[in-house]
């Protein structure tokens, strides 16, 4: 037997307690742990039994700078690294007691590389300083797979990442509630709005695999870095931005981004938010695959 936990994580704040998130709110995580024994193809297997976006596996760390390791898996493949896997293991493992943090700090590794996150009771936070800047993406192309035209356009549509790369894409408001996934030769594409007074941002995330994701972590840091690169949030120093995400789907999410600017380029980039345990319970039949 393997012992699981499913967490949402990315919850949103109850309007009636302080401090509490909402259950039934946020993206869906499992987390398996002790799973040493899995092969890839059962770990795959497993994940899209589970059926969420993305299932972790808690495994020993491969080296002594990190405190666990971590493989996660969408119904279809290995990630390298997601946000939300990231935040929800962490807070899991934690207060399962598997893994002991040094001070309020755990390191995971991942096939990514070593990834920080600092937790506090239900809520985490994850700072990423792998920096991607790529490809402008064609104007039509990533309108197109909002299922929208080349002029709905805001800016610049750009590859870009913290961990993990995504096609960002800044619509405005309406055109983010409007758009439906129409991908064409785009893998994925992360859509938003954003507010330059307020920080907000409306955001969405389509993708070719999993659909539309309610909470999509790596893509609030990599939204970071293109905040930064296209002068929507600039000047050195600390610069924080909300997330909506997940309504449109009728699973509400929060995300509390954060990118540091030195010498007018994104440093580092951080992702906050909350995982809610909603079950707990053990694989009592494993996938024979090898």
């Amino acid at each position: 037997m393997l012992p699981f936990s499913i967490v949402d994580v990315f919850a949103v704040p109850s309007p009636a307690a302080g401090g509490v998130f909402e259950p039934y709110t946020g993206n869906q995580l499992a987390v398996v742990y002790g799973a040493q024994q899995l092969s890839t193809a059962q770990m795959q297997a497993v994940a899209a039994e589970f059926g969420y976006s993305e299932t972790a596996f808690v495994l020993p760390p491969t080296g002594e700078e990190a405190d666990y390791r971590a493989r996660i898996f969408t119904p279809g493949e290995e990630l390298p690294f997601a946000g939300h896997p990231t935040i929800g293991s962490a807070i899991a493992a934690v207060k399962s007691g598997r893994v002991e943090p040094e001070g309020d700090t755990v390191i995971q590794e991942c096939a990514a590389g070593l990834m920080s996150v600092v937790i506090d009771g239900d809520t985490a936070k994850l700072t990423s300083t792998v920096i991607e800047v790529g490809e402008v993406l064609d104007a039509a192309t990533a309108a197109g797979a909002c299922g929208l035209p080349a002029d709905r356009v805001l800016g610049v549509a750009q590859t870009v990442g913290a961990g993990l790369a995504h096609n960002i894409v800044r619509l405005d408001d309406a055109d983010v509630a409007a758009a439906s996934s129409n991908l064409g030769e785009l893998d994925a594409v992360y859509l938003f709005s954003f507010d330059p007074e307020t920080n907000a941002v409306h955001a969405r995330l389509f993708h070719g695999t999993a659909g539309e994701d309610a909470a999509t972590g790596s893509a609030a840091l990599a939204l970071g870095v293109y905040l930064v690169e296209h002068g929507l949030l600039g000047g050195d120093g600390a610069h924080r931005y909300e997330i909506d995400q997940g309504a449109e789907i009728g699973r509400p999410s929060k995300l509390y981004g954060e990118v540091l600017v030195e010498n007018g380029e994104a440093a580092a980039v951080s992702v906050t938010g909350s995982a809610v345990t909603i079950a707990e319970g053990n694989l009592v039949t494993l996938p024979s695959v090898r």
